[in-house]
């Protein structure tokens, strides 16, 4: 077959998809326009417009590759082919950023209550590379295991297990291979946001990132808060009263 003289595929064999980032319509909620403000620079003009943009010059960079390397494959030109898929797989490689992070999030409000099946296996898949390898295999596994479970936030919105691929999401991005302490934050809190009472510490980590990272010390009180009177783990409830203790917050 042709296909098996391409290339393993780093990242487009076993993955052909495009990020949330990339495939979801920002939407139209209270939350998502408090946040497009927030990006206003000086001059008072947002940079949504140009954000927008980006977001769909990145997708059809990579749909053309991938319709490329399509083609190549079909019509047996191996060697084609596989520039297409050595571009495409550099494009993965490359690290991009949320710079409007309200375009990015899915909004707080899904109702996580069907089980999926395809739901289930594109989480399985992406928990296969998330945190394995080293070097150059570490990160490229980091980045499978993004694109698996975005495309799973993508596709299947009322999954049950959008919590948890927003937790691994959020563990992701503040992780040593992305660095991306604001897509973490808000990962952490969608996880929470769709399921109140998740098993995972996202808002204990969502809370320590608005305060240590981020600088958000009034975002950081509101969830410590929410840990007092949400939690139940003793550890967790600890920590965030002496958190609110510190940081002199009122209870």
């Amino acid at each position: 077959m042709p296909s098996r003289l391409i290339l393993g595929g780093l990242l487009t064999i076993t993955i052909v998809c495009v990020p949330l980032l990339l495939a979801q319509p920002p939407a139209k909620d209270k939350d998502k326009d408090k946040d497009k403000d927030k990006d206003k620079g000086k001059s008072g003009k947002s940079d949504v417009e140009a954000v927008e943009r980006l977001m769909a010059a990145r997708k059809e960079y990579q749909t053309t590759l991938e319709t490329l390397r399509a083609h190549y494959i079909a019509t047996g030109d191996i060697e084609r082919a596989r520039w297409a898929e050595e571009e495409l797989v550099q494009f993965h490689r490359i690290p991009t950023r949320a710079f409007v992070l309200a375009l990015e999030l899915p909004p707080p409000t899904l109702q996580a209550h069907q089980n999926i099946p395809e739901a289930n296996n594109l989480y399985v898949r992406a928990m296969t590379f998330k945190d394995k390898g080293w070097s150059t295999t570490y990160v490229d596994n980091q980045r499978r295991a993004e694109l698996l479970l975005q495309q799973m936030l993508t596709n299947y919105p009322q999954s049950d297990k959008i919590s948890d691929a927003a937790y691994q999401l959020g563990d992701l991005y503040e992780g040593n291979a992305y660095q991306h302490y604001d897509r973490a934050a808000g990962y952490f809190e969608r996880c929470f946001q769709w399921n109140p009472k998740t098993q995972y510490d996202a808002r204990l980590r969502a809370a320590r990132i608005y305060e240590r990272r981020l600088n958000e010390r009034a975002k950081a009180i509101e969830i410590y808060k929410e840990i007092t009177t949400h939690e139940t783990d003793a550890k967790r409830i600890e920590e965030a009263q002496r958190r609110l203790s510190e940081l002199g917050a009122k209870k």
